[in-house]
């Protein structure tokens, strides 16, 4: 059976929120962000963005590009409260959702068409149940997998419905430049550009020489994806999840001291969200961005999955360490602990833990349950204080 696969992408979601919420706001240059010298813009709408503005610039560049626009501060309560309002329509069509963001999901209608028509016609009511439910507008990328879907649905931003049915993915993909294709890159979509690839079709035609030499042993995957190849299912809930927290500092960080205690912070805070939701994590990361905004990852799987604070704390300490040693000098514009190869906790076993990790749970339990009583600033582990 040929899948029937949907990309939903709300259009400049935090912006459209505000504008929406203030009416004062609708047709004007509108940025979401914080104004401050190290701001950076989390969502700009589409009155701003012909003037060059776009999400992830620092504020300060935005500004010089169009010195009129109107800087709001986040609500994030509020964007989280409308996106429940969107995936509760995803849900009454298919319970195939994968929700890459609170704006953002993939859907897998193929089981639902003999309920609700064909899949155009699915993108059309979900698109008309969002506005209607939320007076915001999506843009939806229809097609038979999810990486063309996602191409798809940015072709006609805002407010678009792009079809790609099976027999014309090449038709449409092979005149697309090759920014297009989700996860190139900046610089290595600069380094393709400069090989002179500068379409999807010139880079499904290339020769593999050129192919090996640009993407290396990723060259046979490249050439499938800018052939509209993905066998990638819809993965729900918490088969392709991740959880983090990060913080972009007020300055940049140097002292490996002051960065070791940021670091357990934020690996307490991604704990206390593990708990929250009843997951155990199997990979350990950390995010490092460095005052040029060149960003790196490092990460480390960990067996058996936990939720313990003092385990995912110290892999996440021994992997900044690492880097740090590797990067003397280094000054961090934001740091971050990610994890990964989530599953839902489940009880020890009597001979698979250690007492300790008794002692850690018993402690993570406790300083949870003093948080919730008492606000997270009422009891904080010794590491994270200054």
């Amino acid at each position: 059976m040929i899948r029937a696969i949907l990309h939903v992408d709300m259009d400049a979601f935090f912006a459209s929120v505000e504008q929406h919420d203030r009416p004062e706001l609708a047709g004007k240059p509108v940025v979401v962000g914080h104004a401050g010298a190290r701001g950076v813009v989390a969502a700009a709408s589409y009155e701003v963005r012909r003037f060059g503005v776009r999400s992830a610039m620092p504020m300060n560049t935005a500004l010089r590009l169009c010195p009129a626009l109107i800087c709001v501060p986040p609500r994030m309560p509020r964007y989280r409260e409308v996106s429940r309002q969107i995936f509760a329509v995803f849900q009454e069509i298919t319970p195939l959702v994968q929700g890459l963001s609170l704006d953002e999901a993939f859907l897998d209608v193929s089981g639902s068409v003999g309920l609700f028509g064909e899949p155009p016609a699915i993108a059309r009511r979900i698109k008309d149940e969002i506005r209607s439910r939320t007076g915001l507008t999506a843009s939806v990328g229809v097609a038979t997998n999810k990486l063309v879907a996602k191409i798809a649905s940015d072709l006609e931003k805002p407010d678009g419905l792009t079809v790609v049915p099976a027999e014309r993915v090449r038709a449409v993909l092979d005149p697309l430049s090759i920014r297009r294709l989700p996860g190139l890159g900046r610089k290595l979509g600069e380094e393709v550009e400069a090989a002179g690839l500068r379409t999807l079709g010139q880079l499904r035609g290339a020769p593999d020489a050129l192919l090996w030499r640009l993407f290396g042993r990723d060259a046979a995957c490249m050439r499938e994806r800018a052939s509209g190849v993905d066998e990638r299912p819809v993965l729900t809930d918490l088969e392709e999840k991740s959880l983090s927290a990060e913080d972009t500092f007020a300055r940049d960080l140097e002292d490996p001291r002051a960065l070791d205690a940021q670091l357990c912070r934020l690996a307490d805070t991604a704990c206390g969200r593990l708990r929250h939701k009843g997951l155990m994590t199997a990979r350990v990361g950390v995010k490092i961005r460095c005052r040029d905004f060149t960003t790196f990852t490092r990460q480390r799987a960990i067996a058996p999955p936990t939720q313990a604070q003092r385990v995912i704390r110290d892999v996440a300490r021994d992997l900044l360490r690492r880097w740090l040693a590797e990067h003397r000098g280094a000054k961090l514009r934001l740091l971050g602990v990610v994890l990964g190869g989530l599953s839902p906790a489940r009880q020890m076993g009597l001979f698979d833990t250690a007492e300790r990790a008794g002692d850690d749970a018993r402690l993570d339990s406790t300083l949870e349950q003093v948080r919730a009583r008492f606000g997270n600033a009422a009891l904080r582990r010794g590491n994270i204080l200054k």
